[in-house]
């Protein structure tokens, strides 16, 4: 398989006028065998190392895999995965500890998708999404959680344990996007529960018919200047982050 992908992450209005830093963080690699994983973490605006938390997330969960899929034929188990989470809050309780600060200062979201030639895994905690498209149709693979409250959500490193879903199915879905809860109101309709077909469509044609493979610099550079611009920005002012991934 040959993927390709745009992406890009951009600070919101809301945390440039309050001197704040973009809390957000992605990665996207290439695995063997014609794999490929994204990950997206959201920091909470709340906490004072959001940002680092959710770059840890990130960083820690494209290692594990990259790691897992060069020893092993198949993708990790469900059990391997939690085991992977809480390697994850271990370590963020360990550097907490070093900042003489605690665990819930690094508080991040996490969605996550693993793809293969034959399977799909995602892995899912607070309000950032996933979605698929499957023929012409759009699916939601991971729908962004709120917690209690409507502005709260759930995070990495929750206690006792963090809200963590893990889902697999057989590969049928031959594009796939990643966001932030910035991107969500504009990709999402909370009412219908189902994704803008109206706005992954055009998002994904330049996605689908570039050539090459590997990340888009160009798709990627237009990406940010769009979640950058005024129509967004005018809609949201959170940060946010979009990754497209198209592959045959």
């Amino acid at each position: 398989m040959e993927w390709r992908w745009a992406s890009a992450s951009v600070i919101g209005t809301s945390h440039m006028r309050n001197g704040d830093r973009l809390q957000d963080a992605y990665a996207v690699a290439e695995i063997s065998d014609g794999g490929i994983l994204a990950v997206v973490s959201d920091g909470a605006g709340s906490a004072m190392f959001g940002a680092y938390g959710a770059w840890l997330t990130c960083r820690f969960l494209s290692v594990r895999f990259r790691e897992w899929v060069r020893a092993n034929p198949d993708l990790p188990s469900d059990e391997e995965l939690a085991d992977w989470i809480d390697e994850l809050r271990d370590r963020i309780s360990a550097i907490a500890t070093q900042r003489e600060s605690t665990s819930r200062q690094f508080a991040a979201t996490l969605a996550a998708i693993a793809i293969t030639s034959d399977e799909t895994v995602t892995m899912h905690i607070g309000d950032s999404a996933v979605v698929g498209r499957k023929g012409n149709e759009w699916d939601v693979l991971c729908w962004p959680e709120n917690g209690e409250y409507a502005s709260s959500t759930y995070f990495v490193t929750d206690d006792p344990e963090p809200r963590l879903r893990i889902s697999r199915r057989p590969r049928e879905h031959d594009a796939f996007a990643l966001f932030s809860d910035g991107v969500g109101d504009l990709a999402l309709s909370h009412l219908e529960q189902n994704a803008h077909p109206r706005f992954f469509d055009p998002m994904f044609r330049p996605v689908d018919s570039a050539s090459g493979e590997g990340r888009l610099v160009e798709l990627s550079a237009k990406l940010a200047t769009y979640l950058a611009g005024p129509s967004v920005c005018e809609r949201t002012d959170d940060d946010k982050t979009l990754i497209l991934i198209s592959g045959g």
